[in-house]
């Protein structure tokens, strides 16, 4: 009898599991796994904290005994190296796993092709590659991180039909309703750091917080060359941790860095680049401090910053039913843009998905 079938099903239980541990397991994946025997489900966990037992070792703890001669379904590669726990490899063997059959390879050059092949090694039977781009996705923030060295860049887009993002005043709320309002306060609470120009600070003086219930806050990163953010920023709220850093060029004036500082926040300086911050530069050095995920929520410049210097992964546009209208009303991306249609960055893959009246568009950026 072919295992195709049932592997999908349970390998999608295991992909349920792994998103419960998204924005908590960073800098790890968040990985889910069910251990299955004789058809049943016997045991079943999901990463959920850096430090803290991987997916597969609570799903072998709560099977038990029963874990001896059943299936490991798991949406990561088993890790066959010793980090802050021991290789997820052991666990399983010494549990008596006799079939583990998982979704995405892991692409760790410390790890690549590792776990899976130690443990044919050791006469297990190991199936790869069962939803494989579903598991990929789902663990597209860790990838991004460890093959690039930074964080995987989502741009986050709000904007009407004909592609405003304001009207031509400057209003903005709400472009969307309240159910895509929900999903992004999701976003923020899956991503490690949230990102917006000092024209979006000034102009809204957001909080970039979660405010979902049992949510997670984002490292907040203001882009802020000249620091022109004042110390009275709701971004800056000491009692909304992680806190708020701001990049800003290589010479920041001492007197503005001493108030921001003050105010609580953490002042970078970084290189220029194309007349503002090098992003490239921030985006290594969140990526050094194991950033995995950045939501870039505005504006339109620090949109194009990002997109022209190959540092965006994918795109969240949520549009509304709504026509705005009027030359001088925002769009979505500003900069210079391409000269040329066959210039166009190029996104592939594309999602939709209702919230309330409004669609959401997530595609990734083509390579």
């Amino acid at each position: 009898m072919s295992h195709a079938d049932p592997d999908r099903r349970f390998m999608r239980r295991a992909l349920r599991l792994a998103r419960r541990g998204l924005g908590r397991s960073s800098p790890n994946p968040a990985v889910g796994a069910v251990v299955v025997r004789q058809g049943q489900v016997v045991g079943q966990g999901y990463h959920a904290r850096a430090g803290t037992p991987h997916a597969e070792v609570h799903a072998l703890a709560a099977a038990g005994e029963l874990a001896r001669g059943a299936t490991l379904y798991v949406t990561l590669e088993p890790c066959h190296h010793q980090g802050r726990t021991p290789p997820c490899t052991r666990a399983i063997l010494e549990a008596g796993i006799a079939r583990v059959v998982y979704g995405a390879t892991d692409p760790n050059p410390r790890v690549e092709g590792g776990g899976g092949a130690w443990l044919a090694a050791q006469g297990l039977e190991v199936t790869a590659g069962v939803l494989e781009e579903d598991c990929a996705w789902e663990h597209r923030f860790f990838f991004t991180h460890v093959t690039l060295g930074r964080p995987h860049v989502i741009l986050k887009t709000a904007a009407t039909l004909d592609g405003r993002t304001a009207t031509r005043s400057g209003h903005s709320r709400w472009v969307t309703g309240e159910a895509a309002r929900r999903y992004v306060h999701r976003l923020r609470s899956w991503c490690d750091a949230i990102c917006v120009g000092i024209g979006t600070a000034l102009a809204d003086d957001p909080r970039l917080t979660c405010r979902l219930p049992g949510g997670r806050n984002p490292l907040r990163v203001v882009v802020d060359t000249n620091l022109r953010l004042p110390p009275t920023a709701r971004v800056l709220d000491p009692d909304s941790p992680p806190g708020c850093l701001v990049a800003c060029g290589p010479r920041p004036p001492a007197r503005r860095r001493r108030a921001l500082e003050a105010a609580g926040a953490e002042v970078l300086p970084l290189p220029r680049a194309g007349g503002g911050v090098d992003l490239a530069a921030l985006a290594a050095e969140l990526g050094r401090r194991g950033v995995t995920s950045l939501l870039l929520e505005g504006g339109a410049e620090l949109a194009w910053g990002f997109l022209s210097r190959g540092l965006v992964d994918e795109v969240a546009y949520f549009f509304a039913p709504k026509l705005v209208g009027g030359g001088q009303a925002p769009g979505m991306i500003g900069g210079r843009g391409v000269a040329r249609m066959d210039q166009a960055i190029a996104l592939e893959r594309p999602r939709l998905r209702r919230l309330g009246d409004d669609i959401l568009l997530q595609a990734r950026v083509r390579r």
